[in-house]
C-alpha cells in the first residue's frame, strides 16, 4: 500500500469490531487491537494484529475506530484513552443524542470525530455489498476516506453527527415493518396450509412494486399535498379492517394489521379518508 498504510486503532473485538480489524489487516494496514478479553484478539494476531495492553496504547493510530458493545460501556474507555489531535471513527450503535453527546465531549478533547452506522453483518464487512453510513467532522471523514473505504462503501451525510444514528434508526424501522408484516402473511396463509416457499417469490414480487411507490410518496410528504385518484386512504382503512377481521378468523394474533388500522384509523378521522395514504404522516408527526 506504500504511503497509504496507515496505523490503525482498534477498540472492541466483538464480532463487529473482529471483522473491522480483519478487512483493515486484509488491506495492509497496521492494526493494534484492544479488548476487555485479550484472547478475542488471538486469530487477529495470528495475522499479523499487535495486542495493545490498554486503550490509550491502541489509540496511538494514525485513526481509532471504536466498536464496543454500548455506549456506557464505551465512554469510560473513551476517558481512559488519550485521543487529543487524534481522529476518532464510533462505530458503536446508539441513539443520535448519543452521538452527538460523544461529538460534544470529543470536541472538548480537541478530537477529530466522525460518528457511524454500519449497514451490514460482521461477514459482509470488506465486501462490496456493506455500506457505513457517516456524519461529522467532513474534514476528519474525508482524511481517512482510504481507510474508511477499506470497511464497506462510506457514505457521509452531514456534519450533524447524530445523522449516521438516525439514518441508521429510520431504515431499520423499514426493515423491521417489513419483516413484521411478512411475518404476518406467512401465519395468515400458513392457517390454510401454504408453505413459506410457496408464498415467497410473490412476496418478493410484490415487495419489488410496493418499492416502486415510494418516490410519489415522498414526493406527496415534501410538498404536503396529498390529493390522489389512484387510493384513497379510507380505501385502505378498510382493506386493514378485512385484514384484522380474517387474521382472527383464521386462528392467528392480529396484532400487527391491527396496529396500522389504529394509526389508519386516526388518520381518517383527522379528515384524510379522501387522501393518498401519504397523509398518514400527518397522524404520526
Amino acid at each position: 500500500m506504500g504511503e497509504s498504510k496507515k496505523r490503525v486503532g482498534v477498540l472492541g473485538l466483538g464480532r463487529m469490531g473482529a471483522a473491522l480489524a480483519g478487512a483493515l489487516l486484509g488491506a495492509g494496514h497496521d492494526v493494534v487491537v484492544w479488548n476487555r478479553s485479550p484472547l478475542k484478539a488471538g486469530p487477529l494476531l495470528d495475522r499479523g494484529a499487535r495486542l495493545a495492553a490498554t486503550p490509550a496504547e491502541a489509540a496511538d493510530a494514525d485513526v481509532v475506530l471504536s466498536c464496543l458493545s454500548t455506549y456506557d460501556t464505551q465512554q469510560p474507555v473513551l476517558d481512559a484513552t488519550e485521543l487529543s489531535g487524534r481522529t476518532l471513527v464510533n462505530l458503536t450503535s446508539g441513539t443520535p443524542e448519543q452521538a452527538r453527546g460523544v461529538a460534544k465531549w470529543a470536541s472538548s478533547q480537541g478530537i477529530d470525530y466522525v460518528d457511524g452506522v454500519i449497514m451490514a453483518v460482521p461477514q459482509g464487512i470488506g465486501t462490496p455489498g456493506a455500506r457505513i453510513l457517516y456524519s461529522g467532522s467532513e474534514t476528519a471523514f474525508d482524511t481517512q476516506r482510504a481507510v474508511l473505504e477499506v470497511l464497506g462503501e462510506p457514505v457521509f451525510l452531514g456534519e450533524d453527527a447524530g445523522l449516521a444514528a438516525l439514518y441508521d434508526l429510520a431504515l431499520l424501522g423499514i426493515m423491521w415493518s417489513t419483516m413484521g408484516g411478512y411475518l404476518h402473511a406467512l401465519a395468515l396463509v400458513g392457517s390454510e396450509g401454504v408453505a413459506p416457499d410457496r408464498f415467497t417469490p410473490m412476496a418478493l414480487n410484490w415487495l419489488t412494486a410496493v418499492g416502486g411507490f415510494l418516490p410519489g410518496i415522498g414526493a406527496q410528504v415534501a410538498s404536503g399535498d396529498y390529493e390522489t385518484e389512484v387510493s384513497a386512504l379510507d380505501i385502505n382503512a378498510a382493506g386493514l379492517a378485512m385484514l384484522v377481521e380474517t387474521s382472527r378468523a383464521q386462528g392467528i394474533g392480529a396484532t400487527v394489521p391491527a396496529a396500522l388500522k389504529e394509526l389508519f384509523d386516526r388518520a381518517v378521522a383527522s379528515g384524510h379518508g379522501a387522501h393518498a395514504i401519504a397523509s398518514v404522516i400527518e397522524e404520526i408527526r
